[in-house]
């Protein structure tokens, strides 16, 4: 007998170490709903928020994409990498003066507001249809224009040289990375990301997001909340911004 279909939204918390594109197929196979997507996609080694869309709610997958999103980091300050996380090999960089913590808050809090950022040669955007991080692995520099993104606000967690943690509210397209990229700038020392969480996705937060694990042993109607119950607060306009950190 076929799996009746559930319109909705699980809300999961993606492990490190595999692809939201896995994680998708591994929520498909526990609920038996094929039709289904996400919104958003993380890097590998990210944790944290992954919402997949299920049935009709498939339809709000550019409606979340407009959703502000909510990132705990942890970066280095002392190293660089191809792909600025520690996803490809650390290379040392030569740090003249170690920045004071005082420093490091000011500077995250310059971040915020509207403006203009450049992507991360190892993404996923196209250049001339081939995503750029092929063009990196084939030894060619991808031409990235600036896009315009938007920063909510900023939180330093912990800074002790050369580690600095903070957590950020931004718009679609903003990288976590070029963010950690462009503060070592500011010093004229390193920057590369370590560890990334997604925390929230508009209505979505990591507090209350399913393991693969808890998936499997429960029935699809345990973890995927009805369209028409989140229905509201996403099409809500103006979105509401997650509040920052006290």
């Amino acid at each position: 007998m076929p799996t009746p279909v559930i319109d909705g939204f699980v809300n999961l918390n993606k492990p490190a170490g595999i692809t939201s594109a896995k994680a998708l197929y591994k929520v498909r196979s526990a609920s038996g709903m094929r039709k289904s997507g996400h919104s958003g996609t993380l890097d590998p080694q990210a944790t944290g928020v992954l919402v997949i869309c299920v049935g009709k709610a498939t339809k709000m997958v550019e409606c979340l994409m407009d959703h502000p999103k909510v990132y705990r980091a942890t970066a280095r300050l002392d190293v660089t990498s191809v792909s600025l996380d520690s996803d490809s090999t650390l290379q040392p960089v030569d740090v003249q003066r170690i920045p004071e913590h005082p420093e490091i808050e000011a500077a995250l809090a310059e971040f915020e507001g509207e403006q203009e950022q450049l992507p991360p040669a190892v993404s996923a955007l196209k250049i001339g249809g081939v995503p750029a991080y092929k063009l990196v692995r084939d030894g060619v520099a991808p031409k990235l224009k600036p896009r315009n993104v938007t920063i909510y606000w900023t939180t330093l967690l912990d800074y002790e040289w050369p580690v600095v943690s903070f957590e950020m509210a931004c718009g679609r397209g903003t990288y976590v990375r070029s963010v950690i990229r462009d503060l070592g700038e500011k010093f004229g020392c390193g920057g590369c990301l370590t560890d990334l969480v997604r925390v929230q996705v508009g209505p979505f937060h990591v507090d209350d997001a399913w393991t693969l694990d808890r998936l499997q042993t429960a029935s699809a109607q345990d973890y995927i909340l009805p369209l028409a119950r989140m229905d509201e607060a996403l099409r809500r306009t103006p979105v509401a911004i997650p509040p920052r950190p006290t």
